[in-house]
């Protein structure tokens, strides 16, 4: 059978190279496209993003307390505590649909419940202060307000739906098949809570933009974000050296690479499909032209709800991205609803993540998952744009 499925691989790599469109328009620009999106990623969200990233969720599988996930967390905690503490920590960190997924499967693998896990990863990229303020600034109070409460509840209702559905299948550390860490610890819960801020702190410091209005607390903190994060990575320094032995260095390394080797070469393969097929969001030169974009997003209808839910679900957003855009395809022509739908879909996922999010939860679930976004994202931008079109 190997040699078959060889074979048949052969025959897939002649013809698409037999048949390769070189000389359609708009082919060579949709591959310089996706170039420019991996490069693009790479330059703004690997190094600052997602490493960083990846060094938590190792740690998270290394040293986090089951017990404590579990307590949080897991399938039998109070919903209001496990939903809570599930939105406000993904919220906090201001990380895009890329940069939650190795921190999702950190606590995925320490046996969080699955609706309290898929809420921190809607809640992660979907609500953050930040695009809050942003998008309340540019497009509007009223957009600013529906954004924040359908965000929220996405998160919550997207969780217990997950719960509902899937809740009662096999403890979740069993079904991922990686083993359980041991549970005791030579540091103390502030030495604890020291290296996991720190870490945290360098991601969010790191990755602080620059505020539309050049005032208040938001500007303030950019002045001397890079201040804080090398102060963050300071400390982060001596909490490694001091507090974890070698061989506690060499297991949280040992996690990390996991992460990397499972999630980063699919992220990679996302990001150059996603250019290629719909371009970068500022330049839309890829083969889907952004004009029929614009043409199919005007007005309140189903479709044109469904189609900005699912638009946003597969185009990459980095974080605050969103709404410069929106601002650009609203003045096209693009209605009130079905920029809601848009705004509640597409900095919570993207063709990269739901390549990945798959790979962790199974078809099954993963794609329940991005049904729920779709589905609810669409029927809140029916509802906003007949309440405010």
């Amino acid at each position: 059978m190997k040699e078959a499925y060889k074979f048949v691989l052969i025959v897939v790599v002649f013809l698409a190279a037999y048949f390769l469109p070189l000389d359609w328009p708009r082919f060579n620009p949709a591959v310089m496209e996706s170039l420019h999106m991996l490069k693009e990623y790479a330059r703004q969200h690997v190094l600052l993003c997602l490493v960083p990233a990846f060094f938590i969720a190792g740690a998270i599988t290394a040293f986090v307390n089951k017990g404590a996930v579990m307590k949080y967390l897991g399938p039998q905690a109070s919903k209001p505590v496990s939903y809570g503490v599930a939105s406000v920590s993904g919220s906090v960190l201001a990380v895009c649909s890329c940069t939650v997924l190795p921190l999702f499967s950190g606590i995925w693998k320490r046996g969080a419940g699955i609706g309290p896990a898929c809420a921190f990863l809607y809640s992660g990229p979907a609500i953050n202060v930040l695009a809050m303020v942003l998008t309340a600034r540019v497009l509007g109070l009223e957009m600013g307000l529906a954004r924040i409460i359908g965000a929220l509840s996405f998160a919550v209702g997207i969780g217990l739906i997950m719960q509902l559905l899937f809740g009662r299948e096999k403890d979740e550390m069993e079904r991922t098949g990686f083993p359980s860490n041991s549970e005791s610890s030579h540091r103390s819960s502030g030495q604890d809570l020291i290296y996991f801020g720190s870490m945290i702190a360098v991601m969010v410091f790191a990755t602080w933009s620059r505020p539309a209005q050049p005032v208040g607390f938001f500007n303030a903190v950019y002045e001397i974000h890079w201040h804080l994060a090398l102060a963050s990575l300071l400390v982060l320094g001596y909490a490694v050296i001091r507090w974890f032995r070698s061989d506690e260095r060499r297991q949280w390394i040992d996690e990390t690479w996991i992460f990397v080797k499972q999630i980063f070469p699919l992220l990679v393969g996302g990001v150059l499909v996603a250019g290629f097929l719909l371009g970068r969001p500022q330049s839309g030169a890829g083969v889907m032209p952004m004009k029929w974009v614009q043409q199919l997003v005007g007005g309140n209808s189903v479709g044109a709800n469904l189609f900005a839910s699912v638009f946003g679900a597969f185009m990459y957003f980095a974080t605050l991205t969103e709404v410069p855009i929106l601002q650009g395809l609203i003045g096209a022509g693009m209605g009130k609803g079905p920029a809601l739908a848009l705004l509640l879909a597409g900095p919570a996922l993207s063709l990269p993540s739901m390549i990945v999010i798959t790979s962790i939860m199974g078809k099954k679930k993963a794609f329940t998952y991005f049904a729920l976004v779709i589905v609810m994202a669409t029927v809140s931008g029916m509802i906003y744009g007949a309440m405010f079109d």
